[in-house]
């Protein structure tokens, strides 16, 4: 009995200290955990939103982002309804930002645009949101859980980009993110993709010429890219020649028309390049009739194309070849016909 009376009193007595050791981490409800030095306990805290957000700002202005953050999350959490909450929700971004985790602080600054769209300073948080992705654009790694260093992610920039054209697709940072979700993709060598930000941004901003013609002219770039990829995927050059003429006759005084010019003829040239080989490899298989489809269609490629000329001295030597081929088909086919009419006609009647 004695026992236990005096395992009793040493858990009280436990207890009793430990209610009167000031914790540093504590909970309370609608605000979750908070850190607090000992003998600091509650200093911070204020009875009024605009109060507390006054506490936030000046810990912020100190550089002091631990304080601006818990006292900008309490405004938050305890006045979420208040005239206050939308510059709380901006602050707590801020924080993040100017601590390095900016993920975090896209996320932030997405939530005070979300939850409080008539937020003040709603251009302000856009164009921090654009900053951030621009900083990923750069090479910048994104965080494993929000907190290693892991791996630069040119597709969640590209998602990060496409979230800042969502907020605003007219407003300045609207051109320059649809722009750059392009950038992202070309980096990504996504170059289907990276022409069909292009195109959004010289539909979407047509009535803006220095955006427009940039767009376009950097689909006809991507196109480009891709062909360089498939050898033997024409229609990739044929798309990129078809964007960069369209360029050329909406924009006929843009600087980088003749630059246009020599990547169009370049392309034509590998186009002709490609069927000529084409042509080469059906006649090497004895494929006259095929060949001289190709090598026709250098001459409609380029005519001027270095192959132009190859390409007539073999059709001027193969059409005599696939005229004697044709003829060969010809009777064979008729042969087997007469074979067949014969086979039917001597067939025993039942």
């Amino acid at each position: 009995m004695n026992r236990w009376l005096f395992c009793l009193l040493a858990v009280l007595g436990i207890c009793m200290g430990a209610r009167r050791c000031p914790a540093p981490i504590i909970f309370r409800p609608g605000e979750g955990w908070t850190y607090e030095p000992v003998g600091e306990t509650g200093k911070w805290q204020r009875n009024r939103a605009k109060d507390q957000l006054a506490v936030a700002q000046e810990a912020f202005d100190k550089k002091e982002y631990r304080l601006a953050f818990k006292s900008a999350r309490r405004v938050v959490k305890v006045w979420p309804l208040s005239d206050h909450a939308g510059p709380a929700q901006y602050l707590i971004g801020r924080t993040w930002e100017e601590r390095g985790y900016d993920e975090k602080a896209f996320k932030e600054y997405q939530r005070a645009i979300t939850k409080y769209p008539r937020i003040t300073n709603y251009k302000e948080v856009v164009e921090r949101q654009m900053v951030i992705a621009q900083r990923f654009l750069g090479g910048q790694w994104f965080r494993l859980w929000g907190y290693i260093p892991f791996f630069p992610s040119m597709e969640k920039t590209s998602g990060l980009f496409e979230q800042v054209v969502r907020n605003g697709p007219f407003h300045p940072t609207g051109p320059a993110s649809q722009m750059s979700i392009g950038a992202a993709r070309e980096k990504q060598k996504n170059y289907p993709l990276a022409v069909r930000a292009y195109e959004k941004a010289a539909d979407r901003y047509f009535d803006r010429p220095d955006i427009a013609s940039d767009a376009l002219y950097k689909a006809g770039e991507a196109w480009n890219q891709q062909s360089r990829r498939a050898e033997y995927d024409q229609s990739s050059s044929t798309k990129a020649i078809e964007t960069l003429n369209d360029f050329k006759a909406l924009y006929p005084n843009d600087k980088r028309v003749p630059e246009a010019t020599e990547v169009i003829i370049e392309l034509k040239t590998e186009q002709a390049r490609g069927a000529f080989e084409t042509g080469r490899f059906y006649e090497r298989y004895q494929r006259y009739q095929g060949a001289l489809v190709y090598y026709n269609e250098v001459l409609v490629k380029d005519p001027k194309s270095p192959y132009a000329e190859k390409a007539r001295a073999r059709i001027e030597a193969l059409r005599p070849l696939a005229a004697e081929q044709a003829r060969k088909r010809e009777e064979t086919e008729a042969e087997r016909r007469e074979e067949t009419r014969r086979a039917a006609t001597s067939a025993p009647k039942k």
